[in-house]
């Protein structure tokens, strides 16, 4: 089939709708797959290398955040010397899988993304179970997970079709796009579904072979992914799924001399370490690995005077303290005009007070918990550093339960320089930081290491066309929330330390996975 036939079957690309939680039919299902799914916990879960199943006495045990005594999936891991195993078995698929046709590939993903759509209530559930999520939060993140399945297959028609460049006379010449190689996918946690699946379909769409290293906190959805895969059609030998380590399994996939790139998502620290290591040469290595690296962010909500207070403090919320802050995109500062900063910090915490916390599978609470037991102490640790460097004006402990619920917590007039304000906590805690102007607001937003999204309220449009100058960040809102960006209309990726850039979702993401071959042929008379 033509690309662009396939391209008029398919329809434009549309963002998946949100599940209507407050339709009574709507949650007798998400009830009905959240018992289906507690029925399925604890299952064990083998390695997948070279399309067979490998088990290994060394396990890792997945855990319910929200019920720590309770055991989602137990999963073999991966040593060095399986995790070398699978780098070659994809090494070997991938001589026949770049050969496959495009169109082929994409048809893969759209029917994936018909699976998800039949499966998004259990799917949701899992995510609930694994991450901790509430019910919006999992079913955004299943929702945007069929985004990446439906958008990256169209621009997979795209990059494999015609492509457009200038006549030579007397020649005949294209443009053509070839995938790389064997690819290292190592997704973070807190988007389970979404940037596990994202990376992964468009490695895949494009013609690369996968090692899929799954975060140790959340294997489970990233099984049951695959196995939507292999039923829309993906053959086995494609994609390695194998749990492990970062220091072991995780390693030895970076520095494999086949390897040809690294897709991760995740901590500055370990963004960095994969950096430094896919850049050492080893020995029959040919190629420069390529990385394509998300990491943190310390991101920023500037409230100008000329703000509506209300959205604002709307806007700051929900950013804040959506699953628990555990976004690299939440705003974990807020700059606030100090002709609106009392007003803004009453209202804030008025607010704040209301928001509910407890296990995630029960749809009263806002928030859920914090995703482990040294997440929890880490976020504890910055909460005593907060009450040394700001006020205390909400939260600041633990909620009592099982589970690693923590209570949204405000630190008041913290300085722009404080550790609170410029570390990455990853958690529901949030520094208020007050600015004599909009100059100075600018000045704070744009004094830390990294520069993944911010915000702007304020109905003045000059200081919004300065911010959208001079604010930088790689996703910038403009009288909105700073997380929740859309496949296909928010491009997701940061600047300085947050990353390369990488804009997921973007009509430029998939070059991250192709190479280009200009072919010129001299006419013959």
């Amino acid at each position: 089939m033509a690309t662009l036939e396939v391209s008029i079957a398919r329809g434009e690309f549309r963002n998946e709708p949100p599940t209507d939680f407050s339709k009574p039919e709507n949650r007798s299902r998400m009830e009905a797959a959240l018992k289906k799914v507690a029925g399925e916990l604890g299952r064990d879960y083998p390695l997948l290398i070279g399309g067979k199943e490998v088990r290994t006495e060394d396990q890792l045990r997945s855990i319910n955040p929200s019920k720590p005594s309770q055991v989602v999936g137990i999963f073999s891991k991966a040593s060095k010397e399986l995790a070398a195993r699978a780098v070659e078995e994809a090494d070997k698929a991938f001589r026949h899988w770049k050969r496959t046709a495009p169109e082929q590939r994409a048809e893969i993903l759209f029917r994936t993304a018909e699976l998800l759509r039949e499966k998004r209530l259990e799917m949701n559930a899992w995510l609930v179970y694994e991450t901790g999520k509430t019910w919006p939060e999992a079913d955004a993140d299943i929702g945007e997970l069929i985004d990446f399945c439906e958008f990256y297959g169209r621009e997979a028609l795209r990059y494999f079709g015609p492509q457009p460049i200038t006549p030579v006379p007397g020649e005949r010449n294209r443009l053509v796009y070839i995938p790389l190689g064997v690819g290292a996918v190592i997704p973070p946690w807190n988007f389970a579904g979404a940037i596990m699946g994202g990376m992964t379909t468009a490695a895949l769409v494009t013609g690369n072979t996968v090692v899929l290293k799954p975060s140790s906190d959340s294997p489970t959805i990233a099984w049951k992914f695959v196995e939507l895969l292999h039923q829309a059609g993906l053959p086995a030998e494609v994609l390695q799924f194998c749990p492990g380590s970062g220091s072991a399994m995780g390693d030895t996939v970076v520095a494999h001399p086949r390897t040809r790139f690294i897709a991760f998502t995740g901590s500055k620290e370990v963004g960095l370490r994969i950096c430094e290591l896919a850049a050492k040469v080893q020995p029959g290595q040919i190629w420069i690995k390529r990385t394509v690296l998300e990491m943190g962010g310390k991101d920023a909500i500037i409230v100008d005077e000329e703000a509506d207070l209300d959205a604002a403090v709307e806007g700051v919320t929900i950013s804040a303290f959506g699953y628990q802050g555990q976004k690299c995109s939440a705003c974990s500062r807020a700059i606030v005009s100090e002709k609106l900063y009392d007003a803004f910090l009453e209202r804030l915490v008025e607010r704040c007070r209301k928001l509910t916390v407890g296990p995630a599978e029960d749809p009263a609470n806002f928030m859920g918990p914090v995703i482990n037991e040294s997440a929890m102490k880490s976020i504890l640790e910055y909460i005593e550093i907060g009450k040394r460097e700001g006020r205390l004006v909400l939260g600041g402990g633990r909620v009592p339960g099982e589970g690693y619920f923590l209570q949204p917590t405000i630190f008041a007039d913290v300085p722009p320089r404080a550790r609170i304000a410029q570390e990455e906590i990853f958690g529901p805690v949030l520094a208020v930081i007050k600015a004599k102007d909009f100059d100075q607001a600018l000045e704070i937003a744009n004094d830390t290491e990294y520069g993944l999204t911010g915000a702007v309220y304020s109905r003045n449009r000059s200081k919004l066309d300065r911010a959208a100058e001079e604010f930088h960040v790689g996703n910038l809102y403009f009288n909105r929330k700073c997380t929740g960006a859309l496949v296909g209309g928010h491009p997701f990726g940061g600047f300085n330390m947050s990353g390369t850039d990488s804009k997921a979702g973007g009509r430029d993401y998939l070059l991250l996975f192709l190479q280009a071959k200009s072919i010129s042929e001299k006419i013959l008379s």
